[in-house]
Order: C-alpha cells, then structure tokens, then sequence
C-alpha cells in the first residue's frame, strides 16, 4: 500500500503566504505611474514582472501542496542537509573584520581596511598564517583600489597611503 500523500500546514499557509505577496505587489505594481516614453517601459513594469513571478510561484507551490506535498523537500535534520555547526569564534573573526574595516577605510584607506578585514576572513576560516594573509589582502586590496579609481573612475578614499599612490586616491 502506497504511503499517504505528505501535507504539511506549514507549506500551505507559506505556498498562501507567496500568492498573497503576489497579490499585494500587483495592487502596489498597479498604482505606480506608468510614464514610460519612447520605450513604453515605465517605473511599474519590472514590479509587475516580479508580481506575476509571485503569483506564478505561490500556484505552483499550491499545486503542489495539494498533490502530495512540495517535492524534493529540505530534511528537517541540520547534519542531514549538509550543515555544520555554528562556530562562535569564526563569526567573531569575520564579524571583527568587518567592523575594523568600516572604523579604517575614512581614516587608514581603502587599501590597508581591505587588507585588514581579508585578513580577519582568513583567520575565522581557519588560516593562521597572519603575515601571508595581510600580505595577500594588501594586494588584493590594491588591485580593488586602483580598478575602481583607474578605470570606473570612483573616487576611494588613500589614506595612509596617500604618498605612495600618488595621485590614484584622489
């Protein structure tokens, strides 16, 4: 005897959920200008599109709620999907590293807040060769800075190394 078709509350009231945002998007979609000039493209049509992806996607996951359950389902088990433990000292690391560089880039530069939070990275995901990984962000920084100043022509801010880049930080 064939096992009973799986539906679970939880897929239906979000497979409602995803056709309800759908319908909210569309009344929202609808009630923005529609001045599209020569293009006839105005500021509501890409809304739309994503509206009627909504709407789209909240009936397929209603059809298939209603037929047995959505297919190829997550586990619920973390070690069955794959996942790792959380690591607290990890996530200090990288979360440290993004704090240092926001602190540095208006006063040590793009370049050296690069270098810093490549290397804070490194060391959450288990590097501890610091002096290879500041090396290594030092580089990458600078290929960043000089891309963007060079050839997209944004304007990142040199800071301690103003004197050595010159002019590129300007």
């Amino acid at each position: 005897m064939p096992a009973a078709p799986h539906r679970s509350r939880a897929e239906l009231v979000l497979s409602l959920g995803v056709l309800a945002l759908g319908l909210g998007a569309t009344a929202v979609a609808f009630s923005l200008p529609e001045g599209g000039g020569y293009a006839r493209i105005g500021p509501n049509f890409v809304p739309k599109v994503v509206a009627g992806g909504l709407i789209l996607l909240g009936i397929w996951l209603l059809a298939e709620h209603s037929t047995g359950g959505w297919r190829e389902a997550v586990p619920d088990d973390p070690a069955a999907r794959g996942e790792h433990a959380f690591v607290w000292p990890a996530f200090a690391w990288v979360a440290a590293g993004l704090l240092l560089q926001m602190a540095l880039v208006h006063s040590a530069g793009f370049v050296l807040a690069a270098m810093v939070l490549f290397a804070c990275v490194a060391r959450g995901f288990g590097s501890t060769r610091i002096a290879r990984d500041l090396a290594v962000g030092l580089v990458l920084g600078l290929a960043v800075f000089l891309f963007f100043v060079r050839f997209l022509n944004v304007n990142l801010p040199a800071g301690w190394l103003l004197p050595i880049l010159g002019g590129a930080g300007l």
